[in-house]
């Protein structure tokens, strides 16, 4: 076992992660900063992201309007507190961007262009064509590489955040070069990886999205929040998940059904294909459910028509969106219009923060999908995921600089010795282990059963049954055995701990659902059709305890807007 040292280690090297080791270099450079991540930075789930990033730019625009738009859209559960701080301080980080060389797309008069977005009152989701995430991951990596004090681990896998005293003091990390577990030492460890959406049968998310942060933080006594709350993106390509951006319905694209009929008009008469994702997504769903939806190799669908666009706006706006139609589901929107069903996307739910990305254990910060301010409530916006982690991400970096400037160096004795336990664990225990159960199987099984029970639609009695399976799957996972014993990139070993992370998380998820007996944004209860102001305006806190999750309540943070019906 090796031992390393820094100030700060940051756990993901994605938009959030790479966010917070600028902000953090930048407060000074005497600090030594870490970027621990399972891939190489330029693969995190960020280059996925498509449409754009929200920020108030024009004249006709206003903080409060964006503030507003993304309560509303969050179904009044978002703190606004922390709205109001995000949406003045987007701007600037949007600013920041393009001073370090994003490419924004541009107006004639030279402008950063700005589109619509669902559930935005006004155009102002900033973009770069419709390769966002891509550009955006690329502009903060290559400015990371100007600060000699970040230093990155690439390819390593956290496997336990290590805490002493109440307080974190560092993480286990598995080389997966070269199969070794390296206590790494840290003053402050910041925590951002990204969502969970591989707890899902059918998602938009990557491989790599398994919600490691959000399960090592729970390990470490930081509870989640508002983990039910899970957003299903309406626009998916069937069979493979793969996203079709928001910003094809922001460039005019419409929503068919088999009849030709824009159905949206029955549903969200005012925003049509601009409504809220949770609202598109569940009367897409009531088409198929109806017979209006189309037939095809991977279910029924509904389609997505550019054709009216035309060529030249679809090539110059939406060239990701036509190639990945052509090559995955073998149709040009030029000519015809590209299938799609809704797929989990995004969890608004994570690591419970404050807007400078504390978590309340003393030295443990998150930032990004992977934390909960929150600003995303019980639906978030399009659009606004980008900026939170530019905006979050920041204000963590800043907030664990400050704190590991205030500490004394970590000891190596108590490192040590935790590091050792966690060894025994993973070599002693897991990779040792010859069970009976199959770990794909396992997996798949897990999956399935969220998408069945824990999905656009649930009820009381699905949730039991989802939560009772889950639980009887943690006891079928302590049988999985590794048949791999090289310790040279042995991904088996590291999905078998992926694994372990996400069965947490399908059971904090499904719980919280379960005690949440309203219908509110993304969580839609059949048995609990209406909101409830009076018994569930408050957020789910879920904490680990000796004997399983313990839940309790938070309230919402009301400033401005009160509480109305959510009406488009």
């Amino acid at each position: 076992m090796e031992r390393l040292a820094y100030d700060i280690v940051i756990v993901g090297g994605g938009a959030a992660g790479l966010r917070a080791a600028i902000a953090a270099a930048e407060t000074s450079r005497s600090l030594r900063i870490a970027i621990v991540s399972k891939v190489y930075p330029m693969r995190s789930h960020t280059v996925s992201a498509e449409g754009g990033t929200a920020a108030v730019l024009r004249d006709y625009d206003s903080f409060d309007g964006h503030g507003f738009d993304t309560v509303k859209g969050s179904d009044f559960l978002a703190d606004q507190d922390a709205v109001e701080f995000f949406v003045r301080r987007a701007p600037p980080e949007v600013i920041q961007m393009e001073h370090w060389g994003c490419p924004w797309s541009r107006d004639p008069d030279g402008r950063i262009a700005v589109r619509a977005f669902g559930g935005m009152t006004v155009k102002r989701t900033v973009f770069a064509a419709d390769k966002v995430g891509f550009h955006m991951l690329h502009t903060l990596f290559q400015t990371s590489l100007k600060y000699e004090n970040i230093e990155r681990l690439d390819e390593w896998f956290v496997t336990q955040i290590l805490a002493e005293g109440g307080k974190a003091v560092g993480v286990a990390a598995l080389e997966l070069r070269s199969g070794t577990l390296h206590a790494i030492a840290a003053k402050a460890v910041v925590i951002a990886t990204g969502g969970a959406g591989r707890v899902y049968e059918f998602t938009t998310n990557g491989a790599i999205k398994t919600g490691d942060g959000m399960a090592l933080a729970l390990r470490a006594a930081a509870p989640l929040k508002d983990m039910e709350f899970l957003q299903f993106h309406p626009t998916c390509l069937p069979g493979t998940g793969i996203l079709i951006t928001e910003a094809a319905r922001g460039e005019g694209g419409y929503l068919i059904n088999n009849k030709g009929e824009r159905f949206l008009k029955k549903y969200v008469p005012e925003k049509m294909e601009l409504g809220p994702r949770d609202i598109l997504s569940r009367s897409i769903l009531q088409e198929i459910r109806e017979g209006r939806g189309f037939q095809g190799p991977y279910g029924q669908y509904v389609g997505l028509d550019l054709r009216h666009l035309g060529e030249d706006v679809i090539n110059k706006k939406l060239p990701m969106v036509r190639e990945l139609a052509e090559e995955y589901a073998g149709v040009d929107p030029v000519h015809e219009p590209i299938p799609v069903r809704p797929g989990q996307h995004y969890i608004m739910g994570g690591v419970h923060t404050d807007v400078r990305g504390s978590t309340g254990v003393p030295g443990l910060f998150a930032a990004g999908e992977a934390a909960c301010v929150s600003i995303n409530g019980a639906n978030r916006l399009g659009s606004n995921s980008l900026s939170e982690c530019l905006v979050f991400g920041g204000e963590a970096g800043r907030s664990a600089a400050a704190y590991a400037i205030s500490q004394p160096a970590v000891g190596s004795n108590p490192i040590s010795g935790l590091v050792k336990a966690e060894e025994a664990r993973i070599f002693d225990g897991l990779l040792k282990r010859e069970g009976g159960e199959n770990l794909a199987e396992v997996r798949s099984d897990m999956q399935h059963t969220m998408e069945e029970n824990v999905g656009i639609y649930r009820n009381g009695d699905s949730l039991e049954k989802a939560l009772a399976h889950v639980r009887e799957l943690r006891r079928r996972y302590e049988r999985v055995g590794v048949r791999d014993k090289d310790p040279f990139f042995n991904t088996e070993l590291t999905t078998t701990l992926e694994l372990d992370f996400m069965l947490d998380l399908a059971e904090a998820i499904a719980n919280a659902a379960l005690l949440r007996r309203e219908s509110r944004g993304a969580h839609s209860r059949t048995d609990y059709p209406k909101r409830d102001d009076a018994n569930f305006l408050h957020h789910s806190m879920a904490f680990r305890t000796a004997t399983g999750l313990r839940f309790d309540k938070l309230p919402v943070k009301i400033t401005k807007w009160q509480p109305a019906a959510r009406v488009y």
